[in-house]
Protein backbone atom coordinates (compact mmCIF):
# COMPACT_ATOMS: atom_id res chain seq x y z
CA UNK A 1 0.00 0.00 0.00
CA UNK A 2 2.81 2.10 1.08
CA UNK A 3 4.58 1.76 -1.92
CA UNK A 4 1.67 2.49 -4.38
CA UNK A 5 1.12 6.20 -2.49
CA UNK A 6 4.95 6.80 -3.34
CA UNK A 7 4.88 5.76 -6.86
CA UNK A 8 1.71 7.31 -7.36
CA UNK A 9 3.36 10.28 -5.81
CA UNK A 10 6.46 10.23 -7.81
CA UNK A 11 4.50 9.97 -11.08
CA UNK A 12 2.24 13.21 -10.14
CA UNK A 13 5.81 14.98 -9.56
CA UNK A 14 7.19 14.14 -12.98
CA UNK A 15 3.92 15.07 -14.28
CA UNK A 16 4.17 18.14 -12.92
CA UNK A 17 7.65 18.72 -13.52
CA UNK A 18 7.06 17.93 -17.61
CA UNK A 19 4.05 20.46 -17.16
CA UNK A 20 6.55 23.21 -15.71
CA UNK A 21 9.21 22.80 -18.35
CA UNK A 22 6.35 22.97 -21.13
CA UNK A 23 5.08 25.98 -20.00
CA UNK A 24 8.71 27.55 -19.53
CA UNK A 25 9.98 26.37 -23.19
CA UNK A 26 6.22 27.66 -24.70
CA UNK A 27 7.15 30.94 -22.88
CA UNK A 28 10.89 31.16 -23.68
CA UNK A 29 10.03 30.18 -27.60
CA UNK A 30 7.02 33.08 -27.45
CA UNK A 31 9.45 35.48 -26.00
CA UNK A 32 12.66 34.83 -28.48
CA UNK A 33 13.85 38.18 -29.83
CA UNK A 34 16.64 36.66 -31.86
CA UNK A 35 13.69 35.31 -34.17
CA UNK A 36 10.85 38.08 -36.49
CA UNK A 37 8.12 35.03 -35.49
CA UNK A 38 5.45 37.18 -33.89
CA UNK A 39 3.12 39.73 -34.00
CA UNK A 40 4.24 43.16 -35.29
CA UNK A 41 2.92 46.43 -35.70
CA UNK A 42 2.83 47.84 -38.98
CA UNK A 43 4.43 51.41 -39.59
CA UNK A 44 3.69 53.54 -42.73
CA UNK A 45 7.55 54.64 -44.04
CA UNK A 46 5.70 57.78 -45.09
CA UNK A 47 3.51 58.85 -42.66
CA UNK A 48 5.35 57.30 -39.63
CA UNK A 49 1.63 56.22 -38.39
CA UNK A 50 0.76 52.91 -37.85
CA UNK A 51 -0.91 50.89 -40.34
CA UNK A 52 -2.19 47.51 -38.58
CA UNK A 53 -0.37 44.66 -37.79
CA UNK A 54 0.93 41.58 -39.34
CA UNK A 55 1.54 37.66 -37.48
CA UNK A 56 5.18 36.32 -38.99
CA UNK A 57 5.19 32.59 -38.41
CA UNK A 58 7.44 29.66 -39.53
CA UNK A 59 6.47 27.03 -42.09
CA UNK A 60 9.30 24.41 -43.39
CA UNK A 61 11.91 26.36 -42.44
CA UNK A 62 10.40 29.81 -43.92
CA UNK A 63 8.73 32.40 -43.05
CA UNK A 64 5.55 34.10 -44.10
CA UNK A 65 3.62 37.32 -42.81
CA UNK A 66 -0.09 37.57 -42.67
CA UNK A 67 -1.86 40.87 -41.78
CA UNK A 68 -4.05 40.19 -38.80
CA UNK A 69 -5.79 43.72 -38.25
CA UNK A 70 -5.59 47.35 -40.52
CA UNK A 71 -5.63 50.77 -38.23
CA UNK A 72 -8.15 52.82 -40.06
CA UNK A 73 -11.57 51.34 -39.85
CA UNK A 74 -13.21 52.71 -43.27
CA UNK A 75 -10.40 50.07 -44.25
CA UNK A 76 -11.79 46.69 -42.34
CA UNK A 77 -13.47 44.90 -45.27
CA UNK A 78 -10.77 46.33 -47.86
CA UNK A 79 -9.87 43.88 -50.64
CA UNK A 80 -6.90 43.97 -52.60
CA UNK A 81 -7.84 45.18 -55.51
CA UNK A 82 -4.54 46.33 -57.36
CA UNK A 83 -3.67 42.95 -56.52
CA UNK A 84 -2.78 39.51 -58.74
CA UNK A 85 -2.47 36.16 -58.81
CA UNK A 86 -3.51 34.42 -55.37
CA UNK A 87 -4.74 38.09 -53.73
CA UNK A 88 -6.42 39.59 -56.66
CA UNK A 89 -9.66 40.64 -54.79
CA UNK A 90 -9.03 38.88 -51.60
CA UNK A 91 -9.98 40.43 -48.30
CA UNK A 92 -6.14 42.43 -47.30
CA UNK A 93 -7.14 41.18 -43.72
CA UNK A 94 -6.01 37.32 -43.50
CA UNK A 95 -3.64 38.51 -47.01
CA UNK A 96 -0.53 36.52 -46.91
CA UNK A 97 2.14 39.39 -47.80
CA UNK A 98 4.95 38.43 -46.88
CA UNK A 99 6.75 34.68 -48.02
CA UNK A 100 9.75 32.24 -48.38
CA UNK A 101 11.87 34.50 -46.15
CA UNK A 102 15.04 31.85 -45.07
CA UNK A 103 17.45 32.86 -42.31
CA UNK A 104 20.84 33.62 -43.35
CA UNK A 105 23.29 34.65 -40.48
CA UNK A 106 20.79 36.92 -38.34
CA UNK A 107 18.72 38.07 -41.45
CA UNK A 108 16.01 36.94 -43.33
CA UNK A 109 16.70 37.16 -47.36
CA UNK A 110 15.31 35.64 -50.30
CA UNK A 111 11.81 36.30 -50.08
CA UNK A 112 8.93 38.71 -51.39
CA UNK A 113 6.43 41.02 -49.77
CA UNK A 114 3.40 42.14 -51.44
CA UNK A 115 1.93 45.47 -51.08
CA UNK A 116 -1.87 45.50 -50.68
CA UNK A 117 -2.04 49.28 -51.57
CA UNK A 118 -0.66 49.18 -54.90
CA UNK A 119 -0.54 45.30 -55.60
CA UNK A 120 3.09 44.94 -56.05
CA UNK A 121 5.09 42.45 -55.37
CA UNK A 122 8.92 43.02 -54.30
CA UNK A 123 11.95 41.37 -53.30
CA UNK A 124 12.87 41.45 -49.34
CA UNK A 125 15.34 41.48 -46.59
CA UNK A 126 14.93 41.67 -42.95
CA UNK A 127 16.66 41.75 -40.03
CA UNK A 128 16.01 42.58 -36.22
CA UNK A 129 16.86 45.81 -34.30
CA UNK A 130 19.32 45.23 -31.42
CA UNK A 131 17.11 45.05 -28.93
CA UNK A 132 14.49 42.51 -30.49
CA UNK A 133 12.10 45.12 -30.82
CA UNK A 134 12.23 46.36 -34.16
CA UNK A 135 12.18 44.78 -37.46
CA UNK A 136 13.21 46.66 -40.27
CA UNK A 137 12.19 45.22 -43.42
CA UNK A 138 13.39 46.68 -47.27
CA UNK A 139 11.40 45.90 -49.91
CA UNK A 140 13.00 46.59 -53.33
CA UNK A 141 13.13 45.95 -57.12
CA UNK A 142 16.03 44.15 -58.54
CA UNK A 143 18.81 45.67 -55.79
CA UNK A 144 17.93 46.67 -52.44
CA UNK A 145 19.02 50.36 -53.28
CA UNK A 146 15.99 50.74 -55.10
CA UNK A 147 13.50 50.07 -52.56
CA UNK A 148 11.56 51.31 -49.07
CA UNK A 149 12.83 50.42 -45.77
CA UNK A 150 9.92 50.09 -42.98
CA UNK A 151 10.31 50.10 -39.03
CA UNK A 152 7.43 47.56 -37.23
CA UNK A 153 7.56 47.11 -33.77
CA UNK A 154 6.41 43.59 -31.85
CA UNK A 155 3.75 43.71 -30.20
CA UNK A 156 3.63 41.94 -26.61
CA UNK A 157 2.34 37.77 -26.71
Amino acid sequence: MRVKALLKAALGLAVSAVLVMGLGAARAQASDLSSPVGNWRTIDDRTNKPDGSVQIYERDGLLFGRITSIADPKLQAALCHNCSGYAQNKPVIGLVVIQNMRADDGRWIGGTILNPQDGQVYHCKMHLGPDGQTLILRGYIGTPMLGRTQTWQRLPG
